[in-house]
């Protein structure tokens, strides 16, 4: 028996195109390119969210060709496909911004469609935006095969007058003009210069919170996410996933095998560390839900306790996430928390290998580095995502509290059925320090979509107003935001929570130490208003009315695809 007849047959799917009846099958993938040979090789999916029209993704349909030529080095047939994505900086405060979230849902649906219809072995996704990254990881869980995820990189920061600025420092301008403290022309320039090429926006906000969440739950390879979008570093990492997916094929390796209720523990304790986005509860919830993970949104608070907040990164810090890349990675930063008994060392990766045996020659945080902070000198003493719940979110809502001094804000409610009015209100100076602006009917199916609400919490920052007014939403937030914002308030509006049935001038209180959110309503008021208040009718078109009639509650994580009535 010669080597090649002895070589293990990977194809764990793909072998269905064996056979005479098969004939037509392979007939019409003859004219892809196949030959004789390349029946006998693994197919491995390569699925890019490339796309034109934004930053984090123009540059992946390159990436993902590195990723198939390490398929190819490793022996396996690779096939590329590509699927939508949604730019929530593009969108945000438009229209458009209801479909980021569910956009996340229909990658993972396309990703699962497109593998499993072509009976795929294997699978390698590069993202790069927000809600791209946990549909491609809710995708791989619900695919079943060995898979890789690869972030496709951080962008760089942009420079004005020799300081760092991104994304959100356009946002916060705007907030600055309306205040009077620059002018338009100024904020031209923040605009023209803050986004100079590819990559995920640079702060620690949702992309490369997600980024270093994937990391540390060991579905991508060491350094991948903190590798930056233009450098030699992220062309090798993706053309060694392609290789890398090879041999998870070889060892027998799935996602179900990493993806692991200690892994999900670690993921949480890395965002908890980096000081992560909000958005992290949502899509983490999503993704155990997909892995068949028990995982509840009072897990995080868990966590939350016991892990300090050691990166001084923006939004609330001063560094971009390229700082953190040259201070020594995420990888760094895991072996800093592992050697620390903050990490499950034991947890299996990509690599096939554990997390502890992949930080063993990970080299520690560079001497005289700035961005991460001492153990024992941390930003914060413990985590910066708050679970809340109180007689105003009995769900629960979430509080991004990172470099905010307020420990508790009382104050009279502001109203308003959509984020637009809120906007006019604020640029109007209607909303005055000691407020409680109320942003509702914006959830997962009110929406619907649960649009984002960087415009509107950029401009407080950029009024100066940040601690000084609350703001509290059924919606979502960027992780750009920062302040005293409180989203993914639960159950939503649209579902008849009590956020429903505020009024103006109501007392509402949020206190972080006490981690509640209650507003002085008594329950016998409530039921009154509850019997006086007519809720809209669901959206019922198109996209976000399939949407609207599907999506569970953000305390659940907005699924789409549960299997059993009490998971909405």
């Amino acid at each position: 028996m010669t080597n090649e007849q002895s070589k293990k047959d990977l194809r764990i799917r793909s072998h269905v195109y064996d056979g005479m009846v098969k004939s037509p099958n392979r007939a019409l993938m003859r004219a892809t390119g196949m030959k004789d040979e390349d029946f006998e090789k693994p197919i491995v999916g390569v699925i890019s969210t490339w796309a034109e029209n934004t930053p984090c993704n123009m540059h992946l349909r390159g990436l993902g060709e590195l990723a198939k030529e390490g398929v190819i080095t490793a022996g396996g047939w690779p096939v590329q496909f590509v699927t939508i994505t949604v730019s929530d900086g593009i969108s945000m405060g438009t229209p458009g911004m209801s479909y980021s979230l569910p956009s996340r849902d229909i990658i993972a649906d396309s990703v699962e469609a497109a593998v499993r219809g072509h009976n795929c072995d294997a699978l390698v996704t590069v993202g790069g935006c927000d809600k791209n990254m946990p549909g491609s990881m809710i995708a791989i869980a619900n695919a079943e095969i060995p898979a890789i995820f690869v972030y496709g990189g951080t962008i760089s920061p942009g420079n004005l007058d020799g300081k760092d600025i991104d994304l959100v420092s356009v946002f916060e301008a705007v907030g600055k003009w309306n205040h009077g403290d620059v002018s338009a022309q100024e904020v031209r320039d923040i605009e023209c210069n803050s986004c100079p090429g590819p990559g995920g926006c640079g702060g620690m906000y949702t992309a490369n919170t997600m980024a270093s969440a994937i990391e540390a739950m060991g579905m991508s390879l060491p350094g991948s996410a903190s590798h930056p979008a233009t450098t030699e570093a992220k062309k090798k990492d993706v053309e060694a996933a392609g290789e890398a997916v090879l041999k998870l094929l070889e060892k027998g390796i799935y996602p179900k095998d990493i993806m692991t209720r200690d892994a999900f523990e670690n993921a949480i304790t890395v965002v908890m560390a980096l000081g992560g986005s909000t958005n992290s509860v949502l899509h983490l919830l999503a993704m155990a839900h997909a892995a068949n993970v028990e995982l509840t949104i009072d897990d995080f608070n868990t966590i939350q306790k016991r892990v300090p907040h050691i990166a001084d990164l923006k939004p609330s810090g001063q560094y971009v996430f390229q700082d953190l890349y040259n201070a020594g990675g995420v990888s760094a930063v895991m072996k800093l928390l592992y050697e620390n008994g903050y990490l499950h060392g034991d947890c299996l990766t990509v690599t096939g290998k554990t997390v502890a045996e992949n930080l063993k020659d990970v080299e520690d945080l560079k001497s005289g580095q700035k961005v991460i902070m001492p153990l024992d000198h941390p930003k914060r003493k413990d985590g910066p995502l708050i679970i809340l719940h109180g007689n105003l979110a009995p769900e629960g809502a979430v509080a991004k509290v990172s470099g905010l001094k307020t420990r508790r804000h009382v104050g009279p409610a502001k109203v308003f059925n959509n984020e637009e009015d809120a906007i006019e209100a604020v640029l109007a100076d209607k909303v005055v320090d000691g407020d409680v602006l109320v942003v509702r009917y914006v959830g997962p199916k009110g929406g619907p979509g649960m649009p984002e609400m960087l415009s509107l919490s950029g401009i407080l920052v950029g009024k100066g107003q940040d601690e000084s007014v609350a703001l509290l939403t059924d919606g979502r937030f960027s992780g750009g935001s920062h302040g005293f914002v409180v989203g993914h308030i639960a159950p939503e509006a649209q579902d008849g929570g009590p956020i429903a049935y505020l009024k103006d001038g109501d007392e509402v209180v949020i206190d972080q130490d006490t981690r509640e959110i209650t507003v002085d309503i008594s329950s016998e008021e409530f039921e009154k208003r509850k019997n006086e208040t007519v809720i809209p009718p669901l959206y019922s078109r198109g996209v976000l009315g399939k949407y609207a009639h599907l999506v569970s509650s953000s305390s659940k994580g907005a699924i789409t695809d549960f299997w059993n009535r009490d998971d909405k």
